[in-house]
Order: structure tokens, then sequence, then C-alpha cells
């Protein structure tokens, strides 16, 4: 063998070993199976089987599944708690004892492996240069380590890493710090392959196949039984106890425990994994890909006998992967991954083992040790590798050119530019996993029709290039935590609106449609979400609220938008917590004036400058929406339409909108015009004044009187002068310069509010009056007959 064929192989036998041994320490570490423990004793599994490799848990005899439209390749648990890394590792997700999850991490560069848990501490390795460990405790992240492992266990209070560069010695550190250091030394003149942590004490493979353990040793934990050099493979460490699979024919053998059931247990079944708890093991079994438990922990606290199967479905025997695998796959992988990847089986531990630099002859008295010197075989198996590793090279080379060709590798995310379909509320039987399904025939006619509205004039549109993402339910179920009540923030015209946040960390509002049968009979709340996603993809307008992307899938449709920090402008005027004077930041003349701007601004865009022009039809407060910086934009276009070209035409329609601000022309000719939307508005603008609904009771407690409109109730005070007697009183009395202003608002929404449309405004002069109104706030030396006010009526 040549020198140059001797580096390549001694750096491949280097390279090799970080993946050598699966190892899981107290709570498990990541793989296909996991365990929980505290308040009860919570056991799961990633289905195999599935077009999507789900979550099945099982609990006090009952078994449930977890995100069922949500692939991950690896899951741990620890003391109330288990977590999963979504297929790729891109993203870590945990669940409390309540099932409520929560996103600990997102990064779709680096990526995260070998994640692990110890009571109520995570950790994890990511790919980033120098292998650093993210840690966690109580799903709040509390240090990063910047260090070459290549593997990583957790226990009680402390961590340990076997190092990557070959190096003697471990890793340890945590909140327990004096545990960490005194194992950690312990170690210090081993060479370690792997580290397995378990309650206070450590067991890993040495550079020889001796398994060494040391920490505590109250209950025999760390009395390793009789073995051959590299006889284990698999570890899994509990609270007291100790668990190995042997390499060649995977059964079990564990002990410690202090007797019972634990102490030298082998169950003379084959495994694929095994994981422990506190004070019991559980396997995932190699003939049926079932999982047992056993220990003296699982027969005190379940009363289940030893060798009892779980109710739950095949196991994957490990993660389904996309990649190539280096030491072969699973025979039934195509099966077990239902065509989604392929599962890897270990590499031979003993073939794998880096050979002593530069693989020098055994030395004398190595006979004991048949396995432990780079025989010729391991020569071999080395240049094997070699040979693949270069194979793998080229197809890496390939890769890398079809990604740059394609671009699918530059961070595009799957995107769509046009219409899509309504959002019908959530069932009363909670939220329902749909399976994802090819583009239906309507969803490619919207496409086509996206094409012929494609065109927008400038006007005062803001700068805007962003395209509508397509996301799958399974990302909006997360980011909403499977739509929980405490995520409900309201409702729209088709559907429930939620607060989320996305997987990357942005916060925005997913309004869901209803999946009802009842509901499907409504072809109205059908054409709400085409209508919502054919306007919203084409307009980009800063008094507009924007859409982010959304969801099809079956019977589901969702739409997701920017969320808006400060609510409805409803909530904040009629909200009974809003009573106090100055509680509010629109308690203020010319906050509201603002606000009154901001909306009439983002309504004339739809009318002058949309291309066609877009009839809103519900234009109320509840619809105005405020963001962190409470500029107002106008939402919900489940009801809008393409309107006329000009305002002379008409477009007869049967009449929609809400009551108190539906245009009463409209209402009773069926003949919408954008002078519908003027009336909207109008309405809109006497709530800034009053502060009373569009629609309230005589009684001003609400608990009596004769139903009266906001219309009837502030525009004869308006006409007659008395306007000071209807102003909202958490307001302070306006000032010379603020009255005026308040005065040419209530003027122009006077007008807005005439029942024939072509006495009102227009949304240009509206806009020209409200500046110059807001304008007034800011000059107190300045009059209304010194400005120019726009009532111009058609």
């Amino acid at each position: 063998m040549t020198t140059l064929t001797t580096a390549v192989v001694y750096l491949l036998g280097l390279l090799f070993s970080v993946v050598v041994f699966s190892v899981h320490g107290l709570g498990a570490g990541a793989t296909t199976v996991s365990v929980s423990y505290g308040s009860d004793v919570t056991i799961c599994g990633i289905v195999a089987g599935q077009p999507s490799q789900r979550i099945q848990c099982w609990r006090n005899s009952q078994v449930f599944d977890v995100y069922s439209d949500i692939s991950f390749e690896s899951i741990a648990g620890g003391r109330d708690l288990f977590c999963g890394v979504r297929s790729g590792g891109s993203s870590l997700v945990c669940w409390n004892p309540n099932l409520i999850p929560k996103r600990l991490y997102y990064n779709e560069t680096v990526l995260l492996s070998k994640l692990v848990i110890g009571d109520t501490q995570i950790c994890a390795i990511t790919n980033s240069t120098g292998l650093n460990v993210n840690c966690w405790r109580d799903r709040e992240e509390f240090s990063t380590l910047n260090a070459r492992i290549r593997s990583i266990s957790s226990g009680l209070g402390f961590n340990c890493g076997a190092p990557s560069n070959n190096t003697d010695g471990i890793i340890c550190f945590g909140t327990n710090s004096e545990l960490a250091s005194s194992i950690q030394g312990e170690f210090t003149n081993f060479r370690m392959l792997n580290i397995a942590v378990g309650g206070n004490h450590a067991c890993g493979v040495n550079s020889t196949g001796i398994l060494i353990c040391r920490g505590e040793n109250n209950f025999g934990q760390i009395d390793v039984p009789n073995h051959l050099p590299f006889e284990f493979s698999t570890l899994a460490l509990g609270l007291n106890h100790s668990c190995a699979l042997r390499r060649l024919n995977n059964t079990v053998i564990c002990w410690g425990g202090g007797g019972g059931n634990m102490s030298d247990y082998e169950t003379g079944i084959s495994f694929e994994s095994i994981v422990a708890g506190l004070d019991f093991t559980c396997g995932l079994t190699t003939n049926n890909l079932s999982v047992i438990c056993w220990g003296e922990g699982w027969v005190r606290n379940g009363s289940f006998p030893l060798g009892f199967e779980l109710p739950l479905r095949r196991i994957l025997p490990g993660p389904c992967v996309r990649s190539v695998c280096d030491c072969g796959s699973y025979t039934q992988s195509d099966t077990l991954c239902s065509g989604s990847g392929t599962i890897c089986k270990p590499c031979d531990i003993a073939s794998l083992v880096p050979p002593s630099p530069p693989l020098l002859p055994p030395p004398s008295g190595a006979g004991n040790v048949p396995r432990s010197s780079p025989s010729r075989p391991l020569r071999r198996g080395l240049l094997a590798f070699a040979i693949v590793g270069s194979i793998g090279t080229f197809a890496g080379i390939c890769t890398i050119i079809y990604c740059w060709w394609t671009g699918v590798c530059c961070g595009n995310k799957k995107i769509h530019n046009s219409v899509q379909p309504t959002i019908t509320g959530a069932n009363n039987n909670g939220p329902q996993f749909s399976n994802s399904s090819p583009v239906s025939r309507s969803s490619t006619i919207r496409r086509q029709a996206s094409r012929v509205f494609g065109r927008q004039r400038s006007g005062t549109s803001s700068k805007h290039a962003d395209r509508e993402e397509e996301f799958t339910f399974a990302d909006l179920a997360l980011a909403t935590d499977n739509f929980s009540h405490q995520n409900k923030i309201g409702a729209g015209s088709f559907g429930v609106v939620y607060r989320g946040k996305l997987i990357d960390g942005r916060e925005v509002a997913i309004k869901r449609g209803e999946t009802s049968q009842k509901a499907k009979k409504f072809q109205e709340k059908e054409s709400a979400f085409d209508s919502e996603l054919a306007f919203l993809s084409r307009l980009h307008h800063k008094h507009l609220v924007r859409l982010v992307g959304y969801c099809e899938e079956r019977e589901e449709k969702l739409l997701v938008y920017e969320y808006m920090k400060n609510g409805a402008l409803y909530d904040h005027l009629h909200d009974k917590k809003n009573v106090e004077k100055d509680s509010s930041l629109l308690n203020s003349w010319k906050m509201r004036i603002k606000i009154a701007l901001d909306a009439a601004r983002g309504i004339e865009y739809l009318h002058n400058y949309a291309v066609p022009p877009i009839i809103h039809r519900d234009i109320k407060s509840s619809n105005i929406l405020l963001d962190a910086n409470w500029v107002a934009r106008v939402s919900d276009f489940g009801l809008s339409l393409m309107g006329p070209e000009s305002e002379s035409e008409h477009r007869p329609t049967k009449a929609a909108g809400t009551v108190g601000y539906i245009d009463p022309e409209y209402y009773g000719l069926n003949v919408v015009t954008a002078k519908s939307d003027v009336y909207g508005l109008g309405v809109v603008m006497l709530e800034l004044l009053t502060g009373k609904r569009a629609i309230f009771k005589s009684n001003d407690d609400g608990n009596g009187g004769t139903p009266i409109t906001l219309v009837d109730y502030a525009v004869p005070a308006i006409i007659s002068g008395e306007l000071t007697n209807v102003l909202d009183k958490r307001v302070r009395p306006p000032e010379v310069n603020e009255a005026e202003a308040v005065e040419l608002m209530a003027y122009t929404a006077k007008h807005c509010v005439n029942l024939e449309g072509r006495e009102r405004p227009t949304m240009s002069d509206i806009v020209a009056n409200l500046e110059r109104a807001l304008s007034l706030c800011d000059d107190s030396h300045d009059s209304i007959s010194s400005g120019q006010i726009s009532i111009i009526s058609e």
C-alpha cells in the first residue's frame, strides 16, 4: 500500500469513527424511541410505513399521535418532556406533559444532530465549524460549547462528550460543575470512542474496544461484566443502572439497579436500539419493530410484566434519510420509509476503529485482543470505504452543480404569486391533520388568473418584492400550538384567526377556514378565501395588511398574514378594558385622525391605483388593524370585488357586509360602487369621534334602551353645530387647533354617510381633508378657512 493510500485510509478511519456507536444516557439520546418520566411515563416512537415519519406515544395505557403530518428523524425524552428533531435537522421541537409544543431551535444552515436529554437538560451537536454543542434547560437555551465532539450524552445536571480529534479524555460540563469535573477527571488517561451518561456515572468504549464505567457505584452501576473487546455497541444508562447491546446478536445485558429485575437482566431478545428511563429500560425489537420495557421501575410503576409489548405501531429502526448509506441499508427501507428515504445500518465497530498512526503493526502481546489491531480485513474494509468515499465525493460535486443550476439550494421556497382558496373555521372536534394533496384544478385556474391581474400601477404602494409562500398544514399547526384557544385572536370573513410563530421566528396571523360540512354549503365562504388570495397576492401598500402566504391541503384552507401587534381598532374603541381616560395611545385626537387617514389612504389605493380597481365591501373598525408602530392597515378582503373602471359605472351584486356599515343604497338596490366603501369609512370616522359602536343601545350602560345607529346619533349633532356633545369623553377636550381638525373630520364623515352615493366624496377628497386635519393638529395658528376643504360629490 502506498504512502498516499495509507494516509487516505487513515483519514477515512478517523472520519467514520464518529458514527461508531449509539449511546443513550439518562432520558435517552436521539433515536427513534424515547422515554419520558416524571408525572407520567410516556414512551414515544417514530412510526414506520407512513408518508410522514410522525410520532406516536403511549401513556397510561392510551396511544395517541403527535403532529401526524410532520416528519421527525429522531426523538429523545427526559423529565416531563420529550423533544424531536425534524427531518433534515433544521429545527427542534419539545412538548411538555400537556403536549403543548415549543420550538427551541430553527436554522436551515446550521443543522442539529445527536440530540440528548438528561432530566430537564437538552443538548444537541450542530454541524457548524467546530461542531458546537447547544444546550437548553427547562426549554430555554442556557449555554453553547464550542468544541469538536463526536458524541454527547446528558445526565443529572451535567453532560459529557467524546472528542472528535482522537485525543485522550472526555469533555464534561453543565450546571453540576463539581460532578462534571469529577467524571471528566476519571477518564483523563483513556482515548474514548464514545461516552454515555447516567445519573451520577458514565460509561464508554475506549480505542481498544473495552467498556469503561466511572462515577458513583452505590447500586453496582459501574461494575462492568466481563466481555470481549468491541463486544458492546449501543449503551443506555439510567439513574442507577446501565445496559448495553451486544454487537454480534443484539441481545441486551444490564447491571446495577440494586438487584431485582434490573441486575444482570438478559432478555434473550434481539434489539435494534435501547433507551433508558430513570429506573427502567425499553428496547425496539428486531423481530417486529415493537417496543418492550423492563426493570424495577417498570414493574413497580406500570404494573406491567417483563416483555410486555406496547400497543404502538411498528417503529422505525433509524431515521429515513435521502443520502447514500456508508455501511448499507435495511432491506425493507423503502417500505419502512414509505418511499421517502433510506434507513442506514450502523457501521461495524470493529472495522471502523481508527488505526494507530500510521498503520503500525500491532504491538507484541496483543493477541488477547484480536480485533484491536489493524488486520488485513481491516485494511480491505478501509480501502473499500476509500472507494465509496471517492464515489460519494463525485456525487456531491454533481449535486452542487445541480443545485447551482436549478437554484434549489439557494434558500428558494415554494412560492405562489396569485390566488388561493377560502378558509373555513376550525371544527368543534379540534384540528384534524390532513395529508398533503396534489394541486387541485381550481388552484391551477387561480394561478392562471393571477397572471391577468399581475399588472399594478405604482401609485402610492410601497416597494415589495416578496411573493407569497406556500406552507404545509403541519407548519401552521406547529406555529399556532395546534390552533390552541390561547392563540385565537379573532375571526375574519371566512374563518378564525390565530396568532402564530413560524419555524423561522416570524410572527404571523393565520386565518383558518371552516371545515365543517355545514360551512361547505355556503358558497360565499368558499369564494372569500379565493378573494383574499386573489387580491392580496397582487396588492402591496403600507396601509394594507400584507399576505405572507397560504396553505391549501384538501379540506384545509389557511391564509398567513403579517402580525399586527396592536390588534383591531374596534377593540381599542369598544373593549370594556379601555374605559379609563388616557388608557390607550388612541385617546388623543391627533392619533385618531391619523388612523382615519391611514385607512383612507389604503382604500384610496384600492379604488384609484389597483388595476383593475377593487371595492372592499366590508370597511369597518374591526377590519382596520394597527401594527407595532400604530400604523393603521386595512384587512380582510374576503368580500372584495373587482370594481368598474370608472365611478360612473355600477355593478349589480347581492348586498354583503356588516350591519351598521353597509351602504343603504347598496343594500336597497343591490348595486355596488366605490362609494359603498366611502360610507363604511364614514361610519368608522364617526366611531373615532364618538367612541360609540356602529349600532348601540340608547342607554349608556348598554343594558337597556332602543338600538340606534351611529349615523342617526352623530350626524344631527354635526349638522346643528353641537359636535362637542357627542365626542368621546375618554379623550380630553380638543384644544383650539385640534378643535378645528376634529370639526373637519366630522364634516367629512357627515358627507361620507349621505344616503345617495353620488352625494358622497371620493376617497381622494377624503384623504385630502384628513391630511389637512392632521396638519391642523400641529399648527395652532392655522384655521379651516386658510386651507382648502375637498368635499366634492358626484
